[in-house]
């Protein structure tokens, strides 16, 4: 199923165009003057273009033109040039990331039967990295007969069984919308976030009964044993997220939060690939809000994922040149209340985003042949489905070129920013088709109309992120 190109009349998809050229407008010239510079990073890609370097380019920029103009025709070609893609959006968009360690092992700490001996919990502590020091706790549950299964990989809570990790505090004006780089240091009464407990094995094996009798594992980490979600920052003005988990491992690498969060999915599918119970060619990488950003990002640079973000909202998604109505999240507002999610030139960018040399389509081709759903929620305002659209149809070239038509894909749930049953069965209901082979029992191609959203919104309360 292709996703049509005329899904809206013109007179709607002009009236976007001109409502992101008034946002565009709107936006401020850049950062605060007063922001607190953070010590650069040398990593060992090197230097790359300023924004101030960089033309101004309205359009989304192309998935199958080269760096030196030649056009992509061919698999050979698109090998090129998802290496230069890759390139750009780790300096620019997530930050570069250390290679993939040659030595994940796994140890059972625990196994026990849920649900009446239907269902199956391992816990798995992964070792990893120089040394072996790093490490991740993993929890498996899978139907107790039959196998191997599609794993989906679920960015959520510590593992049932696995302790809690020790949390650093939150920034000092973390969460309310103010610019994070303007303080340095904790406030006046911060101290360290006890971690929530884990829930117990048999309560999430009830949650996710469903997903298991469609002959899936889910398979449970916590992306904050990867990379602590905190704009905390240290004296000098460096994020204290750098001094925790696996970053000290890696100091010359100026990753960030979400790409540690995609590098930790990547070490859970080095192991995933030697269990005997899981099939190592459907894996699938989920989660919400800003788990689906680093769903998106683990699915488009680990060629053994298929992505299905949930409610990516800003940095997600859709494409930056198009967001902005709606209230919709932005490039600026990312770079206002959460730069440290991505890499540390794309600050630059903020009110400067047609100089982008990419926008979040790459994600998405990226992912290219492999099955990619974006799963959103009609009412969840932080997202734009315009700009959701935009990526899609700019993505799809490269999906056409690998004989892959339909297996890049959206569904909107009647929910707002949430992740609930009817995403889970979307997602489920899309893999049977494109990865088991299971006729389609519905549409993957469709977006709501303005109507529609404005009908959504009018029947509920703007949600909040």
């Amino acid at each position: 199923m292709q996703l049509p190109r005329l899904n809206v009349s013109k007179r709607v998809l002009v009236s976007a165009l001109v409502a992101s050229a008034a946002c565009l407008r709107a936006q401020t010239a850049g950062p605060d003057p007063r922001e607190i510079p953070i010590p650069a990073i040398h990593a060992p890609m090197g230097t790359l273009p300023g924004a101030k370097e960089l033309p101004v380019r309205s359009e989304l920029p192309g998935v199958l033109l080269l760096n030196d103009g030649k056009r992509v025709t061919g698999a050979r070609q698109w090998k090129k040039r998802r290496e230069e893609m890759k390139r750009i959006l780790s300096y620019y968009a997530v930050g570069q990331m250390p290679p993939a360690p040659k030595n994940v092992k796994g140890r059972e700490v625990k196994r026990e039967a849920l649900l009446g001996g239907t269902v199956q919990y391992r816990l798995i502590h992964l070792t990893f990295g120089p040394g072996a020091k790093l490490f991740l706790d993993i929890g498996i549950f899978e139907p107790s007969k039959g196998g191997p299964f599609p794993a989906i990989i679920l960015q959520g809570g510590t593992p049932p069984g696995a302790t809690p990790l020790p949390r650093l505090p939150q920034g000092p004006n973390q969460g309310r919308g103010e610019d994070v780089l303007l303080l340095v240091g904790p406030g006046p009464a911060m101290a360290s976030r006890p971690a929530p407990p884990p829930a117990m094995a048999e309560k999430l094996a009830a949650q996710y009964e469903q997903v298991f009798r469609r002959g899936y594992a889910v398979v449970l980490f916590n992306p904050n044993d990867c990379a602590e979600d905190t704009t905390l920052r240290n004296a000098d003005g460096s994020w204290a997220f750098r001094t925790t988990r696996f970053f000290p491992a890696y100091p010359g690498y100026d990753w960030g939060i979400l790409a540690g969060w995609a590098w930790g999915a990547s070490r859970v599918a080095d192991y995933l690939e030697r269990d005997r119970s899981i099939d190592k060619t459907k894996l699938i990488i989920t989660g919400a809000s800003r788990n689906g950003k680093s769903a998106m990002v683990a699915a488009a640079f680990d060629e053994r994922l298929m992505g299905a973000p949930v409610v990516t909202g800003g940095g997600g998604v859709g494409a930056y040149r198009f967001a902005g109505p709606r209230r919709s999240e932005t490039l600026d507002i990312m770079q206002k209340k959460y730069p440290n999610w991505f890499s540390p030139h794309l600050h630059e960018f903020w009110g400067q985003r047609e100089r982008l040399p990419f926008d979040q389509h790459w994600f998405l081709a990226l992912a290219a042949p492999r099955p990619f759903i974006a799963l959103e929620g009609i009412t969840d305002t932080i997202s734009l489905p315009e700009a959701v659209r935009q990526s899609i149809l700019a993505a799809e070239p490269a999906y056409a070129l690998l004989g892959a038509k339909g297996k890049l894909g959206v569904n909107y749930a009647q929910h707002g920013h949430a992740f609930n049953a009817e995403d889970w069965t979307a997602m489920m209901d899309f893999f049977d088709h494109n990865l088991r082979g299971k006729p389609a029992t519905r549409r993957f191609d469709r977006f709501p109309t303005e109507k529609e959203l404005d009908e959504a919104l009018a029947s509920t309360a703007a949600p909040r992120k």
